[in-house]
């Protein structure tokens, strides 16, 4: 798992810091040394083996927490929040920075994050969590473009909402009227001509 806070303890090396999910597993100290550089190397921070954490910069901090959780070649990978005490800048490098390493190494990575952004861009699939409850689940394009509810539609990307009418039902069209304006939109399960409907509208 990788911390939102680091994590990293202050007293040890880079090096230690990596190694230790593998000397509490009892494996060799030549074993862990070498696992270490390899895992450091996967986020390009194999010079930094002597360094201790208040050395490094943010960035540099959190590829180390990166690196402690790649170390025991895990089948699923936790981020919670990993970039939110990151700048800006740092925070785009390092969600570009992950996925790469996720994409080298095939392994399945769960992202938790409140930024529509890092979720669109790192996903393979998104879901979208309301108060505990799952509002949707698909491919960052399908939540974008289909949204299943308002909060969903709300949460991601841009929206302007227009309460209108059903006026008729033509196959997999139905034109609605909302503030005067007459829109054609795909067709809804369950909704015919004279129903209330909301519209969601995206800039382009």
């Amino acid at each position: 798992m990788v911390f939102q806070n680091f994590a990293l303890f202050p007293h040890m090396t880079v090096a230690d810091n990596v190694g230790f999910p593998l000397m509490i597993r009892n494996l060799p100290k030549e074993e862990r040394a070498a696992r270490a550089i390899e895992a450091l190397r996967l986020v390009r921070l194999e010079g930094y083996v002597g360094h201790y954490p208040r050395q490094l910069s943010g960035g540099q901090q959190q590829r180390v927490g990166l690196a402690r959780a790649l170390v025991y070649h895990p089948k699923v990978l936790l981020l919670d929040e990993p970039l939110s005490n990151l700048d800006a800048k740092l925070r785009e490098e390092m969600r570009f920075e992950i996925k790469e390493v996720v994409t080298r190494l095939g392994i399945t990575a769960m992202y938790v994050t409140h930024d529509q952004g890092e979720a669109l861009a790192l996903s393979d699939r998104v879901a979208i969590m309301n108060r505990g409850r799952l509002e949707q689940l698909g491919t960052p394009e399908e939540i974008y473009e289909s949204p299943r509810s308002r909060f969903v539609a709300e949460f991601i990307g841009l929206s302007n909402f227009l309460e209108g009418q059903v006026q008729a039902v033509r196959g997999p069209e139905m034109v609605v009227t909302a503030s005067g304006l007459q829109v054609s939109t795909p067709a809804l399960s369950g909704v015919g001509q004279g129903q209330k409907v909301l519209l969601f509208l995206r800039p382009n």
